[in-house]
C-alpha cells in the first residue's frame, strides 16, 4: 500500500511540476513577449495558453483528482474530497470547456472569480477603457453582453451559496485559480523539499497580509466602480490597468506557483481577497467544525490533515466548535476522524 500512494503521489509530483513550470513559460510569453512578437507567433503562443489554462487544466483535475482520491482512500475514508473534486470538476466543465466554446471566447475564466478578486469584468463594463476597446474588436457586443451575463451568474451563485454552505462552496468546490490545484494535488505538497505546518508567527503574519491585500482589491473594485458609475477620476486608464495586471500577476499567480512549490497548497487561500469574503459571509452563517458527534481520542490526525494548519484537536479535545477564518472548509479533518466526531456545518447545512 506505501509504495502504490508513493507511486501516485509521484506522478501527482510530476503533474504539479509541469502545471507550474508551464505557467510560469507561459504566462511569461503571453503577458510579456506576445504583444511584440510577430503575429504568427503571438497567435501560436495565444493559443497554446488558452490550451494550457482550459483543455489541459480540465484533464489535470480529472486525472489528478482521481489519483489524489485513491491515496486518500487508502488512508482512510475521502467523502468531503471526492465531493470537492467533483465540483471544480463540473466548474471546469463550465468555466474550461462548455463556455469558452459556446462563446467562441476562450478566456471566459477571467470571469469565473467575482469581486474583489479581478475587476476585469467592470473594465469591460467601461466604455473606452483598454479592455474594453479590444474586446469589441476581437469579439463584438454579443460576446461581451454573453460575459458580463456570466460574471453576474457566477457571482450570484458564489455569493448565495456561500450563505448556504459557507466558505467551503468557493473555496473547496468552484475555485479555479487555487483551491483546485489545493485539492487536485494534496498529497503532492509542496514539490520541493519537505511539508511544512505554518507556525503560529507565520500564520499571524498572513493574517496581516489578508487584511492589506483585501483593502488593496477594495480600492482597485472601488476605482472601477466608480468608473462604471459614470465618475471621471483623474489619472490614466491605461495606466491603471497596466499597474493592475502586474499587481496580480506578481502578488497573486506568482506567489502562488511559488508557495505551492514551497511551501502547501493552501499559501494563497490565507490571503485570497475573495476567500476573505466567503470567510467573513462564513462566519456570518455559523460555518464551523463540529467536534462533538462522538468521542476525541486525541490521535493528532485532524491536525495532520489539516492544510491550513489549524489547531482542531484544542478544540476536539473539549468538545468545542472550530471557528477560523482561515478554515476552507475542505473536509480533509473530518475525512481523517478515525472516530468520525468531526462535522462541517453552517446553520443552513447541518452535515459536512
Amino acid at each position: 500500500m506505501i509504495k502504490k500512494t508513493g507511486f501516485k503521489t509521484l506522478i501527482l509530483k510530476s503533474m504539479l511540476a509541469l502545471y507550474i513550470i508551464m505557467a510560469f513559460v507561459l504566462a511569461g510569453l503571453n503577458f510579456g513577449y506576445a504583444e511584440q512578437a510577430p503575429e504568427h507567433l503571438a497567435d501560436m503562443i495565444k493559443a497554446t495558453w488558452h490550451f494550457y489554462e482550459n483543455e489541459l487544466k480540465t484533464v489535470f483535475i480529472a486525472v489528478g483528482g482521481y489519483l489524489t482520491l485513491r491515496v486518500a482512500g487508502m488512508n482512510g475514508r475521502a467523502g468531503m474530497r471526492r465531493n470537492n473534486l467533483i465540483g471544480f470538476f463540473c466548474a471546469a466543465l463550465v468555466v474550461h470547456i462548455f463556455g469558452p466554446y459556446l462563446l467562441n471566447y476562450p478566456d471566459l475564466y477571467y470571469f469565473a472569480m467575482p469581486l474583489p478578486w479581478t475587476n476585469q469584468p467592470l473594465q469591460l463594463m467601461v466604455a473606452g477603457s483598454d479592455f474594453n476597446l479590444s474586446f469589441l474588436t476581437d469579439h463584438g457586443e454579443i460576446v461581451l453582453r454573453a460575459a458580463l451575463i456570466f460574471y453576474f451568474s457566477v457571482t450570484a451563485i458564489v455569493f448565495f451559496g456561500t450563505l448556504i454552505r459557507g466558505r467551503r462552496w468557493q473555496c473547496s468546490t468552484l475555485c479555479l485559480f487555487s483551491g483546485f490545484v489545493s485539492e487536485v494535488f494534496a498529497p503532492a505538497f509542496p514539490l520541493i523539499g519537505n511539508k511544512i505546518k505554518a507556525g503560529p508567527r507565520l500564520i499571524k503574519i498572513f493574517a496581516a497580509l489578508r487584511w492589506i491585500f483585501f483593502i488593496v482589491a477594495i480600492f482597485f473594485s472601488g476605482f472601477w466602480l466608480l468608473q462604471v458609475a459614470g465618475f471621471n477620476l483623474p489619472g490614466s486608464l491605461s495606466l491603471f490597468t497596466q499597474i493592475e495586471i502586474y499587481y496580480y500577476l506578481l502578488f497573486h499567480l506568482v506567489a502562488a506557483l511559488l508557495l505551492w512549490t514551497f511551501f502547501t497548497g493552501r499559501g494563497y487561500c490565507y490571503y485570497c481577497p475573495l476567500g476573505t469574503v466567503t470567510a467573513l459571509l462564513g462566519r456570518a452563517v455559523g460555518q464551523c467544525i463540529q467536534t462533538n458527534n462522538t468521542e476525541c481520542i486525541s490521535c493528532k490526525k485532524c491536525i495532520q490533515a489539516c492544510p491550513m494548519s489549524i489547531n482542531i484537536l484544542s478544540s476536539a479535545s473539549e468538545g468545542k466548535p472550530v471557528i477560523n477564518l482561515n478554515c476552507v472548509g475542505c473536509g480533509h479533518c473530518v475525512d481523517i476522524c478515525p472516530t468520525k466526531t468531526l462535522s462541517y456545518v453552517t446553520m443552513f447545512s447541518h452535515k459536512g
